[in-house]
């Protein structure tokens, strides 16, 4: 690895194992180093702070981040360098391919609804764990953690389970990290371990309960002072690895930061742990003693059925045929950008990021010949690949066949996990409003109210001004109408005449709204306001439900209503188009807030 590009965090990589291989793309080694130091960045840096941060020469993090644009991955905002939701199409892949959180994810919601707790799936990371599904309660303390995110196995209740299975050079590697880093500076989602935290009465009692039940080695006197500090983390870690492994779960008391408790069980397949689900609370609601004593029942039978769920599935996949993959087309694709770009285009840097997204549903192991078909690489140029990104640590391989890695939800996915439908559109609005200056709107259907979640405005003296929040009724817009096509039945009252134009008979409403439904765009002239004329066009999720919509408004005199549907609805469809791509991948395995 280049000098000036470190390992990834949290590996307890030593310096032997960090020699590059010979054969090893230096371009998308640096590549990744930039995707990590912008993941690290919650999702945003600038380019100067990406040079400062990775060390590598200005032009080279230029090239970098024009390459990553061209695929989507980033967005280049003035001197800033921002994630987008098209990144997530990597992270994707591996949880596509472990198929766990297709599989659990309903367990865990389900379990979460009727706790009315905090519920997450996690799986082993080398010395850490991550998640890969979070089911959250919305409260004022309430679990920050995002799916992707890395956490040092000996702060968590997950991480005793999963060390169970560790051998010696696991353990081994362990430690090294420890001494290397013993204030987890390496794992940005987590608290460092340094800071003293006030410790109230309350926080006493319930502490000396927990070493009651944990077996904790932190010093009484440590308590009495009014402060707390973590409990030793050596052979504390080690002694709650035993525990877990006689108990079959395992306790989080405050040990990521003060107020946060969990209760762990391992959900394994074949005989190994594949996940482990956590039931997270707050000591405002529950002791770590509380979660042992009435939750852990619950849990049990949670996990039970997950075990189940997979036995079941196992049983199928085994009995049917194996399927082969066509080549996904984004070889060409990078070929044509390279024509397009020239050196701007690090072709080696996208090539090596496309075999990423060769693994999925049913292509969670491939070989060296099914990852060149699925990508339509050559066969060297897969194999250069793969032998990088293995070096990188997101791709091991057994037997002459590579899978994907957690560590690859570590290439943005933790700050994309949360971004809102409002964020996801942002960008396509403002691009839109640029193109056609004109206003663009982003709205969703509440009840038979519009509300504006989104919103570029042009700065011309005539034109529609409208604040994000602001509620109008559905039935004489055109956002409303095209998210009222959607629906089976209308939710509306009283339809009144806000303008003389306004239809406010039921019955010809009803044939408006078959019409949009069948041309798929609305378009409303004056009926909300005398001089304001909008169109409109649904926005989709993954299923094909309209979740949302997006218009153009102006002022009547700026275009007839026939130039509405040549001029504007084209751009308006191919923009929307855009953002429904988006919203798909970043929906895959979550549900995108539309707030």
């Amino acid at each position: 690895m280049p000098s000036n590009v470190a390992p990834p965090p949290g590996t307890g990589t030593s310096s032997a194992e960090a020699a590059v291989p010979a054969e090893a793309v230096t371009p998308l080694i640096r590549g990744i180093a930039v995707l990590r130091r912008l993941t690290d960045a919650d999702g945003v840096s600038s380019l100067s702070g990406l040079e400062r941060s990775t060390g590598l020469a200005r032009s080279t993090v230029d090239r970098i981040t024009a390459t990553l644009a061209r695929r989507g991955y980033v967005r280049l905002d003035g001197r800033d360098a921002v994630l987008a939701p098209r990144l997530m199409e990597l992270g994707n892949a591996y949880l596509a391919a472990l198929r766990l959180p297709r599989l659990l994810d309903a367990h865990a919601d389900a379990l979460a609804d009727e706790l009315d707790e905090s519920v997450s799936l996690a799986v082993g990371d080398q010395d850490g764990i991550r998640f890969i599904h979070q089911a959250t309660r919305r409260r004022a303390m309430s679990l920050s953690f995002r799916i992707g995110d890395l956490l040092p196995a000996e702060r968590t209740a997950p991480g005793p389970l999963f060390a169970t299975e560790w051998d010696e050079q696991e353990w081994a590697r362990w430690r090294e990290r420890r001494t290397a880093d013993p204030e987890d500076r390496g794992f940005p989602a987590v608290p460092a371990r340094s800071r003293p935290i006030e410790y109230g009465e309350d926080d006493r009692d319930a502490e000396r309960d927990r070493r009651a039940t944990t077996n904790d080695t932190t010093k009484e006197q440590d308590v009495g002072r009014g402060t707390r500090r973590l409990p030793t983390l050596g052979e504390d870690f080690e002694q709650r690895t035993a525990e877990a492994r006689e108990a079959g779960w395992a306790l989080d008391d405050q040990l990521i930061e003060p107020g946060l408790v969990a209760i762990s069980m391992p959900v394994r397949e074949a005989g190994r742990i594949a996940c482990v689900v956590s039931v997270v609370s707050h000591t405002s609601r529950h002791t770590a003693a509380d979660l042992r004593d009435t939750l852990l029942p619950r849990l049990r039978r949670s996990v039970a059925a997950m075990e189940r769920e997979l036995r079941e599935t196992q049983r199928a996949e085994s009995a049917a045929p194996r399927t082969t993959t066509a080549p996904t087309g984004l070889a060409v694709w990078t070929g044509a950008s390279k024509q397009e770009l020239g050196r701007d285009f690090i072709e080696s840097l996208a090539r090596g990021l496309t075999v990423i997204t060769a693994f999925g549903e049913d292509r969670a192991e491939l070989n060296l010949t099914e990852v060149a078909q699925a990508t339509g690489l050559a066969r060297a140029t897969a194999r250069r690949a793969l032998i990088t990104l293995e070096h990188l640590g997101y791709v091991s391989t057994h037997d002459r066949v590579f899978s994907l890695t957690p560590r690859v939800l570590g290439l943005g996915f933790p700050p994309l996990s949360r971004t809102s439908l409002a964020e996801i559109a942002a960008p396509h609005l403002t691009g839109l409003s640029q193109r056609l200056h004109d206003s663009v709107s982003l709205a969703i259907l509440t009840g038979d109210e519009v509300q504006y979640m989104g919103r570029v405005s042009t700065s011309r003296i005539m034109s529609a001004h409208i604040a994000i929040g602001t509620r109008l009724p559905a039935y004489p817009t055109a956002l409303g109408r095209v998210m009222l096509a959607d629906l089976p039945e209308l939710p509306l009252t009283e339809l009144l005449p806000l303008t003389p134009r306004t239809i406010t008979d039921p019955a010809r409403l009803k044939a408006v709204l078959e019409r949009v439904r069948q041309e798929g765009y609305a378009l409303v002239d004056e009926e909300l306001e005398v001089g304001l004329r909008s169109i409109a066009v649904p926005v989709r999720e993954r299923g094909g439900r309209v979740v949302a919509a997006v218009n153009v408004a102006m002022h009547s005199s700026r275009r007839t209503p026939e130039e509405c549907v040549t001029e504007v609805l084209p751009e308006l469809r191919a923009t929307v188009s855009r953002m429904e791509e988006d919203l798909w991948v970043a929906g895959r395995f979550r549900q995108v807030p539309r707030t």
